[in-house]
């Protein structure tokens, strides 16, 4: 039974609203975006209707299909004029699609993008297992492409993104985390799905390799600093801007930057307020407030942002060796707009 999904377009600009970089990104490959948001369509039916329901309410939700769109950007500046490049985009979101899924349901989350979760409405098991059709759809789309260099490309960065995940779980209510294993979890979690999306474009486009490591590196260290601004915004953006409660990552225990940092430069009794709400969800009614009252004390969260500085400074570099062009212009701006979400 086909489940007709509206997918929004994405990254479209509300009126009154000055053109954002990633507005100008969509606008260069809106016409490959809206045949992805088919493909997208199209595979994620099944005569099994939950499939496409549960599925389809995350996808339509409102994402900004920035990796997939990456994939697309990658492919046109490297001049390719293929269509591979579609169901590749369409593979990417999927396995992004499956880790939300997911994600919630480890984080327990009610909300994602300002809507209930999935597994808020569907409950765990429901979440987990249409999670993991998306997987393998995902797996349908890259043998379907027929190339051995992109199946080994996107079925490394799900396998890291997988122990991503356990790392985490690791190092989960652990103040005490080293900021280089922190760093190692949202390289697996986050930037490597934004390193294959990109280094797939160079693949396609039968591109050297210096291309294709040029911009492996623009999406590894765009996905950190992604990632850096999100925990920034759990501290400092409201909640119909950033699509969740503000604060879970604090009411959740999870370990981010500004946590870390706040924790290495407090003193003892400050320590022992994180240990106790962090290490032992210990958590009082005005405990958010104390964090990130500790947080502005030390500066972390502006601290936070100059680290996702270095690693945009370094995204924007990799992008060195490409001649100018359009779609260059807006890659490198997206790198500014992703920081700039902070303010």
């Amino acid at each position: 039974m086909a489940t007709v999904v509206e997918l929004k377009p994405s990254g479209g600009k509300p009126r009154g609203r000055v053109k954002s970089p990633l507005d100008t990104l969509l606008e260069l490959v809106s016409a490959d975006l809206g045949r992805v948001n088919q493909h997208i369509l199209d595979n994620m039916q099944s005569p099994v209707v939950l499939i496409p329901q549960l599925a389809g309410h995350l996808i339509a939700s409102g994402g900004k299909r920035m990796r997939p769109m990456l994939t697309l950007a990658a492919s046109k500046m490297c001049g390719y004029e293929g269509s591979r490049h579609i169901g590749l985009a369409a593979c990417v979101e999927f396995i992004h699609t499956a880790t939300l899924l997911h994600d919630d349901v480890v984080d327990a989350s009610d909300l994602r993008r300002g809507q209930e979760s999935a597994n808020a409405i569907w409950g765990n098991e429901a979440s987990v297992l249409v999670g993991d059709f998306l997987f393998s759809r995902a797996f349908q789309l890259m043998t379907s492409d027929g190339e051995v260099k992109v199946l080994r490309i996107l079925s490394d960065a799900s396998a890291v993104i997988a122990e991503g995940e356990v790392l985490q779980l690791t190092t989960a209510n652990d103040p005490r985390t080293t900021e280089e294993a922190y760093l190692e979890v949202i390289r697996s979690k986050t930037a490597a799905l934004f390193a294959a999306a990109t280094r797939i474009g160079a693949v396609v486009a039968k591109r050297p390799d210096a291309e294709e490591e040029a911009l492996e590196s623009y999406g590894t260290n765009l996905g950190v600093a992604f990632q850096l601004i999100d925990d920034v915004l759990d501290y400092s953006a409201d909640q119909k801007a950033l699509g969740k409660t503000v604060g879970d990552d604090f009411r959740e225990g999870k370990v981010t930057l500004p946590i870390l940092l706040a924790w290495r430069r407090g003193d003892q009794e400050e320590r022992e307020f994180w240990s106790r709400t962090i290490e032992h969800s210990e958590q009082e009614d005005d405990d958010l407030d104390k964090a990130m009252a500790l947080m502005a004390k030390h500066n972390t969260l502006a601290d936070t942002v100059d680290r996702a500085r270095h690693y945009g400074a370094i995204a924007r570099d990799a992008l060195g060796i490409f001649p100018n062009s359009d779609v260059k212009t807006a890659m490198v701006d997206l790198v500014d707009f992703v920081i700039e979400r902070a303010y």
